[in-house]
């Protein structure tokens, strides 16, 4: 374990001398993070104008689950989805011949390919908005709240990991994948709102099918103190269980390789 914690931070130090040999570059992309946090912000601005709750949820509770949905995207966008375009690129040249010679496991490398350090922006962010939506609630939340919070904000993170390693795996078979992975980001965007808010067929599908709910709603229920330890139980053996999917399909595609230099 601490090699592969070693590779990661490698890897994450290369990439942050890259960003910072461009401070300009860096320091815009912080300016775009703040714009982009506004952007989200807007729509909710615009649902709970003249109303105080909508499916249960008041603005500031709302808040929250967009403040997980923006540290979520921060680690799809800096870390998952580079290092998803550096392997599909890897299949598609032959260069992923490289990764499996090497002594570590290749799912490691993959994952930890490539980052994009001015994420740290977004997920800054998604902090100061949690902490004023508590300003605006009154009350700060308790610290057995703020445990299972933060795990549930790892187990969101590892269903969300999960979902875009099935896509790499797919991509051994078929490389040109752009189309899914918009579809995926597309379908992600929808976990800046409570799950609550969806009835019927599309909230059984945000939950079970496309666990966007495991990835914003049930963590931050969880630091509102009102996810029950069964849904809570349910929530991080769920993520776990699609996370050993993966892992079984992703060794499936490597047995199943063929070298595009062959």
């Amino acid at each position: 374990m601490m090699r592969y914690l070693r590779l990661a931070l490698v890897q994450l130090r290369i990439s942050a001398a890259a960003g910072m040999a461009y401070r300009g570059d860096f320091l815009l992309e912080g300016l775009m993070a703040l714009a982009w946090m506004a952007m989200t912000l807007l729509p909710l601005f615009v649902l709970y104008q003249g109303r105080e709750s909508v499916a249960g949820w008041d603005a500031p509770s709302a808040m929250i689950v967009i403040g997980y949905f923006m540290a979520v995207r921060a680690v799809l966008e800096g870390v998952v989805s580079p290092s998803f375009v550096d392997l599909v690129e890897r299949i598609r040249s032959g260069a992923f011949d490289y990764v499996l010679l090497k002594p570590v496991d290749a799912q490691a490398i993959v994952s930890a390919s490539r980052f994009e350090p001015w994420k740290i922006f977004d997920l800054l962010g998604a902090l100061v908005l949690v902490v004023y939506a508590f300003v605006k609630k009154g009350h700060a939340p308790e610290i057995q709240h703020v445990g299972l919070g933060l795990v549930l904000f790892v187990a969101g993170v590892l269903a969300m990991y999960s979902l875009w390693i099935l896509c790499a795996a797919a991509s051994f078979w078929v490389v040109r994948l752009d189309n899914l992975t918009y579809l995926l980001g597309a379908i992600f965007d929808v976990a800046r709102w409570p799950v609550h808010v969806f009835r019927g067929l599309w909230r059984f599908v945000f939950t079970f099918v496309i666990p966007v709910a495991v990835m914003t709603t049930f963590p931050a229920m969880a630091l509102l103190g009102r996810l029950d330890a069964q849904t809570a139980l349910g929530t991080i053996g769920g993520a776990l269980g699609l996370l050993l999917v993966s892992r079984l399909v992703w060794r499936f595609a490597i047995r199943n390789y063929t070298s595009a230099s062959s």
